[in-house]
């Protein structure tokens, strides 16, 4: 058995998102003998370009599964895209009304869905309208929650737990509206700090990163999953933080899983700062090495990095520290495979090398 797994390009200039296919089974025999699997969609051109791929690389016309990690615009937008031009088996996405009262009641009354704070009426209208397009092409729509997992379990959701996934909801629902002006305002405030970092020496055995970041509940709501082809273990995050990615590392060691079993990482959430530390990636990736490399990490990053976010050069480092060196996408598609047919117009990439020098942020 094999796979293959293609990160493609997301947005524009300093806009990035996520969009990625992937087949697992025998890939030099039918198609029947292989399972298509489309992880977020980025924005609608990247949705339609994920259909011209499965079409082009894949020859065909039909994605098994379709997974929506979460609801920000650069991960489901392209969806639709995926939804109504191939033919899908099941669309696995989270249905927010069904865990919240305040979701339920917003959903079907505009006057309380315009009582809900931006965050939230964003997660829920995003959601409606995968769901609505999904009904409209007959497609099937399941939750994603830990245990879950495709019919020859090879690929497994392992995050969120629906009662995580319900602490998120109440979180981001309890959350104050903020005006038009104080994010406005916010947002200001971000680009002048960022524009007046200093920055700060790193080397390989000192590293700067913390484990103080945080993000937001909507992000921590990411499907997290892993696919397993021969013991070679793929980890997906989306946008998943350290509260969550913690929860599944905690679900994995149960099952005997040990720092540096993956052969593959998504870097989460474009590689921002926020997202990992030092401690979640101990328990994931392992403790600091030199001179050995244990898997490869893929980022789906924007080709222009202005503000170092994304990817956050001290998140690179410390992924490259534990021995995975960083790939990112930066406007090419990425290619990773194991047991797949040669395919042409694809070559070795160069990871990112080590940044000496860093933001000083305080690692958040």
């Amino acid at each position: 058995m094999g796979y293959e797994i293609d990160f493609l390009p997301v947005g524009e200039e300093s806009k990035g998102g996520d969009a990625i296919a992937l087949r697992h089974g025998n890939l030099h025999a039918l198609h029947r003998e292989q399972t298509v699997i489309v992880v977020d969609g980025g924005y609608t051109e990247s949705g339609d370009a994920l259909v011209e791929h499965i079409k082009n690389r894949y020859e065909t016309d039909r994605v098994d599964y379709v997974i929506s990690t979460h609801t920000d615009q650069d991960h489901i937008c392209g969806l639709k895209s995926v939804l109504e031009k191939l033919h899908v088996g099941q669309l696995l996405m989270h249905l927010p009304w069904d865990h919240s009262a305040e979701m339920e009641r917003a959903r079907t009354s505009t006057y309380w869905r315009n009582k809900l704070n931006d965050p939230a009426r964003r997660m829920l209208e995003a959601a409606m309208e995968l769901e609505a397009v999904a009904q409209e092409q007959d497609v099937e729509v399941v939750e994603p929650f830990a245990g879950m997992s495709t019919k020859d379990d090879v690929f497994i959701v392992l995050g969120p737990t629906e009662l995580y996934y319900e602490e998120l909801l109440t979180e981001l629902v309890g959350e104050t509206s903020k005006s038009a002006a104080q994010q406005a305002f916010e947002s200001f405030m971000r680009k002048m700090l960022e524009a007046a970092k200093k920055l700060i020496p790193e080397t390989w055995w000192n590293e700067t990163l913390r484990d103080d970041g945080t993000t937001t509940p909507t992000n921590n709501a990411s499907v997290v999953s892993l696919l397993e082809v021969d013991d070679k273990k793929l980890l997906l995050t989306g946008d998943a933080g350290i509260p969550a990615l913690m929860h599944v590392i905690d679900g994995l060691e149960e099952n005997g899983f040990s720092p540096g079993d993956l052969r593959f990482v998504q870097v989460p959430h474009h590689g921002s700062r926020n997202n990992v530390g030092p401690a979640v990636l101990d328990r994931l990736l392992g403790s600091t090495v030199e001179g050995v490399t244990r898997g490869v990490a893929y980022v789906s990053a924007p080709k222009k990095n202005p503000e170092n976010r994304h990817p956050a050069k001290k998140v690179t480092n410390a992924f490259l520290r534990r021995g995975y060196p960083v790939h990112g996408t930066q406007g090419r598609s990425l290619l990773h495979y194991y047991e797949a047919p040669e395919r042409s117009g694809y070559g070795p990439s160069e990871s990112i090398p080590l940044h000496n020098q860093v933001e000083d942020d305080g690692g958040a």
